[in-house]
Order: C-alpha cells, then structure tokens, then sequence
C-alpha cells in the first residue's frame, strides 16, 4: 500500500476521532471543552511530528511528496469521520458537511503538513542510525567472468 495513502487514512481517522471526542466532551460538560479542544489538537499534532520525524530519519524517499499527498487524503477523510462521529454525539446534520469538506478539510490537511514538515526538518537533523549509513555506501561490484577489467586492453 503507499506510504502517502496510509498516513493520510490514520491521521484522518484521529482528526475525525478527536472532532468526535471534543464534541462529545462538549455535551457532557461544557466547562470542560475548551481546554479539551487544546490537547486534541496538540495530540493531533504532536502524532504527525512524530510520524514525520520518523519518516525523516528512517530515509524515506521523498518525504514533502508523502505528506503533501497523505495531507489531501487526511482532510476529507476527517470532515467526514468528524460530521458523522459528531451527529452520534450531538445531533449534528448533514448540513455540516458542505463546510467540514471545504474550511475543514483545508484545516486538517494544514495541520498534518504543517506538523509533518517540522517532524521531518527534526527527524533529518537527528543522527542516522548506522545500519542505514552501511545499507546506504555503494558496494563495490565483483566483475563478471570473462569481462576485461578496467584499466586493461
């Protein structure tokens, strides 16, 4: 499956799931809601500079690409888990998700580029671990037999 496609469906199901939560907290109790609404956030974005920085040092290849592309999938996907989790919770209607599919679609895929591109500029910061290094070093190639060799004629 590609990378870009299984990021973007996860951190659109969080972004969903987290639009869920606070709904529901907001429901059940009110007072609580707004510093709720500051730590899903924060857990949003702290998963996707994690993942980035990850990506970044593991070597994925072309991690602005991955993003970029996992960042469009995430924010449908999370307007749409969203509306549904939130008319389970409190009543929300179809109504809502012209406006999650457009402003809040938008959101979300800023917020996972955003947050995956500082995971990234950290992950490619930290020192590489040594197995990649030996995996990465060009291997000298053994002649065929019967080839002349180089410097040879």
């Amino acid at each position: 499956m590609r990378t870009w496609l299984v990021r973007g469906f996860w951190l659109g199901l969080l972004h969903g799931a987290v639009q869920t939560g606070t709904a529901a907290v907001g429901v059940h109790s009110p007072e609580a809601a707004s510093s709720t609404r500051y730590i899903a956030f924060g857990l949003v974005v702290v998963i996707g500079v994690l993942w980035g920085a990850l990506d970044a040092w593991r070597g994925l290849d072309g991690p602005g690409m991955v993003w970029f592309r996992a960042a469009l999938v995430a924010g449908p996907l999370a307007g749409v888990v969203g509306v549904v989790g939130r008319s389970l919770v409190d009543q929300t209607g179809i109504e809502a998700l012209g406006s999650a599919l457009t402003g809040g679609a938008a959101f979300t895929a800023l917020l996972v580029m955003v947050s995956a591109a500082i995971g990234t500029g950290i992950g490619a910061a930290l020192p590489q671990p040594d197995e990649s290094r030996q995996s990465d070093a060009p291997r000298p190639r053994a002649p065929r037999p019967g080839a002349p060799q180089s410097g040879t004629r």
